[in-house]
């Protein structure tokens, strides 16, 4: 019973030993701030002020907080992406708002329709700025700290490592640890000589890895911020033949950051020269679009040189630093009115909406100034108009579009005349058609005038109150005019956050000891062990790599052979009579190697010994128990 209980004294005492050595031979593996913890005894006194705001700094300043706020942020972003948001299309939020009476009291009280100018996001996106700053600053301390340190010194007791190997050899001890200086600086380890042991040391850039990623967390988050606060944006529909410049009156609609400044926009101008839409004619993907293509000629400046481009879907033109997208397209049908007395009073191409992806497309065409009814009197006209490009015939249930491509055009259109109400001063949709101050134009059966139209086909107005003409269809393109800073800066920090990821995950930081003694019978013994900041199945195999380089300098010493006996010595003449001395014990037979028991065998190869884990070992010679001892 006493035997077995010391044997566990024995056990705990050598696995407390152990932990102190890993402790002691680990400690500065990792820039991570230590986190103190208060003492939970009965006694403890209650916080101040001061010690609840540092309490709380530290909290804030925590990695598991920063990845909390992190996610909190991606989460929050989601509303964004699935409900309208005012600062992108005020038209889809007024839209949703119509639809949606009983969600949207709702969303508006939470800000989902800003979602990222509301309080509660800016809460969350300067919180997290503030938890990375705080979290960098010291680990960048600690790290150039640790850089400008030396490795430690080698434990007493080597063989506590997890990978350790030992051999002998005849070389002297202080060129065993040149040679080891020699190769592991090869290895781009640094390494110096402390004491009987040479410290080596790898793996920085895991640490540098870790701080790259949060500063380029910051790069992000500053660039997206100055993107928000300088951008510009806006946007314009252009029908073939027309053009833009880059001023705030020739936008339909734009918005900007709160400290955008509209001097800044970059002088240009260009021009639509043509349209080309192409689709698939055949098989289960009919219809589908091959090429959208916007054929431009622009100019930088108020009086630069005319030049020619293509403006693609993902491929913006890029003039000044602003960008422009082609987003959209559809069509416009060219449609001529005249009054009752003939005359042309409105000759233009009308931008229709589409509501399929066969282009089907819906509007209002509107006649605001230069008619006169029959009477002689000031009026104004409308025409609720439907398009579609390819036309699938009488006699259809519905008119809807069969084809994108401009196959079969046909233009519906409903006469109303009165007030547009464009008069009020209240803005109003150029492609909705307000009638309630508006009276329909009748035909013979009294029912609301309307037809189908192809081009080249006329729609008389009932009493001679004139006509209008479909003369054909021209394509129109929306374009998104962009102007947002930072965007470099946030692919830049984008690429250096995740190559710090990477650094932080693949690369491990480890130590290396190589420790050269002379023994008690005059050969060199030779300890190399590695620690790694965490268990790692590639420690052991670099160990092994570093110790069969080291070895070539320092081979492993022949193992001692047995004497041979020897010969018997002849027959000498009897001496007289002595007294009898007592018998002397034998001395012990000599060990097969001079390592002692439990050491390694001088002859096994070095690099098998490197991989040896913890319980298989070999021990230093002084380490190991004399023969008889008691086990």
């Amino acid at each position: 019973m006493s035997k077995s209980n010391s044997t566990e004294t024995r056990q705990r005492e050598a696995e407390r030993d152990q932990g102190s050595a890993h402790g002691a031979a680990g400690e500065q593996l990792s820039t991570a701030p230590r986190e103190e913890r208060p003492d939970t005894g009965a006694g403890v006194p209650a916080m101040s002020v001061i010690g609840w705001v540092r309490w709380f700094w530290r909290q804030l300043t925590s990695m598991r907080v920063a990845l909390i706020l992190l996610f909190l942020l991606s989460l929050g972003a989601v509303p964004g992406s699935l409900i309208p948001q005012t600062s992108v299309d005020d038209m889809k939020v007024q839209a949703f708002k119509e639809q949606h009476t009983t969600l949207t009291p709702i969303y508006e009280k939470l800000q989902l329709f800003d979602v990222y100018s509301s309080v509660w996001f800016s809460a969350i996106y300067i919180l997290l700025f503030v938890s990375l700053i705080g979290c960098i600053v010291p680990r960048t301390g600690q790290f150039v700290g640790q850089l400008r340190s030396r490795p430690p010194g080698a434990p007493k007791r080597l063989t506590r490592l997890p990978a350790y190997t030992t051999w002998r050899t005849e070389a002297e001890p202080e060129e065993v640890r040149e040679a080891a200086l020699a190769v592991l600086r090869k290895r781009r380890f640094r390494a110096h000589v402390v004491g009987d042991a040479v410290a080596a040391e790898k793996g920085y850039l895991r640490e540098a890895g870790n701080l790259v990623f949060h500063i380029a967390l910051i790069v992000m988050l500053v660039a997206f911020a100055s993107g928000q606060l300088f951008k510009s944006e806006g946007g314009k529909l252009i029908v073939e033949g027309d053009g833009f410049s880059n001023t705030l009156t020739q936008y339909d609609d734009f918005t900007s950051g709160s400290l955008y400044d509209s001097d800044s926009l970059a002088p240009f101008s260009f021009v639509l020269d043509d349209f080309v839409g192409t689709y698939e004619r055949s098989g289960p993907q009919r219809g589908t679009p091959r090429t959208f293509e916007a054929r431009v000629t622009y100019s930088e400046g108020a009086d630069g040189a005319e030049r020619k481009d293509v403006i693609k879907v993902n491929e913006p033109l890029v003039v000044d630093g602003t960008k422009v997208y082609l987003i959209a397209h559809g069509y416009a049908p060219v449609v001529t009115v005249r009054d009752g007395e003939g005359k042309v009073v409105s000759r233009s191409a009308v931008p229709l909406l589409p509501i399929d992806n066969n282009i089907t497309s819906s509007g209002a065409i509107k006649v605001m100034d230069g008619y006169k009814d029959k009477d002689g009197e000031k009026t104004q006209l409308g025409f609720k108009a439907f398009f579609v490009p390819t036309f699938a015939g009488k006699g259809q249930e519905q008119m809807l579009s069969q084809f994108p491509g401009l196959d079969f055009p046909v233009l519906a259109l409903s006469a109303y005349q009165g007030s547009l109400g464009v008069d009020s001063g209240l803005a109003q949709n150029v492609y909705q058609l307000d009638t309630s101050k508006m009276k329909e134009f009748k035909d013979e059966d009294g029912e609301l005038l309307k037809k189908l139209m192809m081009p080249g086909e006329k729609l008389d107005l009932p009493d001679g109150a004139g006509s209008i003409t479909f003369e054909g269809t021209e394509e129109w393109a929306s374009f998104q005019i962009s102007q947002q800073p930072g965007n470099g800066w946030a692919l830049g920090g984008s690429v250096a956050a995740i190559a710090g990821l990477a650094g932080s995950l693949f690369i491990q930081r480890r130590r290396v000891w190589v420790r050269a003694v002379r023994g008690a019978d005059g050969v060199t013994v030779v300890e190399m062990a590695g620690l790694g900041r965490s268990e790692s199945a590639k420690l052991p195999g670099e160990l092994g790599d570093l110790s069969a380089a080291l070895v070539t300098t320092a081979p492993a010493a022949p193992a001692a052979a047995e004497a041979p006996d020897t010969p018997e010595a002849p027959d000498t003449p009897e001496a007289p009579d002595t007294p009898e001395k007592p018998d002397t014990p034998e001395k012990p037979d000599a060990p097969a190697s001079p390592d002692g028991p439990g050491a390694t065998d001088a002859t096994t190869d070095p690099t098998t010994d490197a991989t040896n884990e913890a319980g298989s070992r070999p021990v230093h010679p002084a380490e190991a128990p004399a023969e008889g001892a008691e086990k």
